[in-house]
């Protein structure tokens, strides 16, 4: 087990410098110069020349490239395009907890929502439970994240006159300076982002949970008398729940790409937000250090699943 996590320790640093390479040419070669953003059409040839040099993009590709990720190694990931004087390192460092917030709430709410309505759809199949969360998780996985924020949004203001609070003078709160007043705040971005993931939990946690209850070690415990409780979660949910690990870490993919839009609906003013902005306008450096750290994160969150098989099954080890 030691010598395979840090094998696969080793590998995020390839990973990484691929993500961030892929990241870096896919940006440069796009249409547009960053100093015509930032300074205007309106600016001279000076003026510009000024500014690309300011910027280092005079330099060659492989000059810029590599500046910035020998910075971004000592966490230096440089100076906002657009934002004068801002770094980017401050800026996530103020944005980096909200997103983690709305990211963790989300995969918490998603587990709920997903693996009780599953395992119950599968011990009572057939049944109007069993119909009924069949039919809410196709509706889960039907309905758009952005499309549901928008219908949450417009109703509450339209029917019960509530709007989130963080669209008044409040902002932001998180959780360690205000845990009401920041669930206030996280719960239903957070419930928006998770629904689509908690239906695709759900519905593989019960044709997951409808294989295992077939098995003989089950029909076995069922036969000597045990409680149904007992055969559900001792028994079946804990080999049931393999396969439902891999769609998690799977889904932690869609829910870093969720987090943006969510984020700017609800006016959270997290990392996502600051990606969204930063690729309207060009912001070179701010791009590449945010897919550098959500690439980081989902690489991390992957090597957790694959470490919790072991756990939840001992005839797996890692060579």
């Amino acid at each position: 087990m030691r010598e395979y996590i840090i094998r696969r320790l080793l590998l995020v640093i390839p990973i990484m410098i691929g993500v961030s390479f892929v990241t870096y040419a896919t940006f440069s070669i796009i249409p547009g110069d960053a100093a015509v953003l930032v300074c205007g059409f309106g600016c001279n040839d000076e003026v510009l020349a000024a500014l690309r040099a300011d910027f280092g993009l005079d330099d060659p590709f492989w000059v810029q490239y590599g500046n910035w990720l020998w910075n971004a190694v000592q966490l230096d990931f440089g100076e906002s395009f657009v934002y004068r004087g801002q770094t980017v390192t401050g800026e996530l460092e103020i944005r980096l907890p909200i997103t983690l917030q709305l990211m963790v709430m989300a995969m918490f709410m998603s587990l709920v929502l997903g693996i009780a309505p599953g395992v119950f759809s599968a011990i009572r199949p057939g049944t109007v439970g069993d119909w009924v969360a069949r039919f809410v998780s196709v509706l889960g996985l039907s309905v758009p994240n952005f499309y549901l924020a928008i219908l949450v949004i417009a109703f509450g203001a339209a029917w019960f006159g509530w709007s989130p609070p963080q669209f008044g003078t409040s902002g932001t709160v998180l959780i360690y300076e205000d845990p009401i007043k920041s669930l206030e705040i996280f719960f239903f971005p957070s419930l928006v982002l998770a629904v689509g993931i908690a239906a695709v939990i759900m519905r593989l946690t019960r044709s997951s949970m409808l294989e295992v209850l077939r098995n003989d070690y089950v029909r076995t415990a069922w036969s000597k008398g045990l409680r149904e409780r007992a055969v559900v979660w001792r028994h079946a949910l804990k080999n049931a729940m393999i396969p439902v690990l891999t769609i998690i870490g799977l889904q932690v993919g869609g829910l870093i790409g969720g987090a943006v839009i969510i984020e700017r609906i609800f006016a959270l003013h997290g990392v996502g937000e600051y990606l969204l902005e930063a690729i309207l306008r060009r912001d070179l450096l701010v791009v590449q250090s945010v897919v550098l750290i959500f690439a980081i994160a989902y690489v991390v969150i992957n090597l957790a699943i694959d470490i919790a098989y072991a756990w939840l099954d001992p005839r797996i080890h890692y060579g």
